[in-house]
């Protein structure tokens, strides 16, 4: 549960901060789903299911955009850095020396 992470007491969390946190933890969990996807699809020698992980795979991708998505319109500070550096080009490390 998204609530078992929560490194304050929930009463004293702003619903803000609430969404957020429900947000990052779906983002995460999107992530790790397409790892997981990714990492059977490599292992898989059955080229029919292979290919069903891979979809599996590229479904999560979509949800993680989403979820990023929100968390762009819903957070002056995130939209701030993916403007910053999504669609970027040159080094992104070292981005402010270029």
């Amino acid at each position: 549960m998204a609530s078992d992470s929560l490194h304050a007491p929930r009463e004293k969390l702003s619903k803000d901060t609430l969404s957020m946190h429900h947000a990052i933890t779906s983002l995460m969990e999107e992530l790790e789903a397409v790892d997981w996807y990714r990492q059977r699809a490599d292992d898989c020698e059955d080229a029919s299911l292979k290919d069903i992980l891979l979809h599996n795979m590229r479904e999560e991708m979509e949800h993680a955009c989403m979820v990023i998505e929100w968390m762009r319109r819903n957070n002056k500070d995130f939209a701030g850095y993916l403007d910053e550096f999504v669609y970027s080009e040159g080094e992104i490390a070292h981005h402010h020396e270029d």
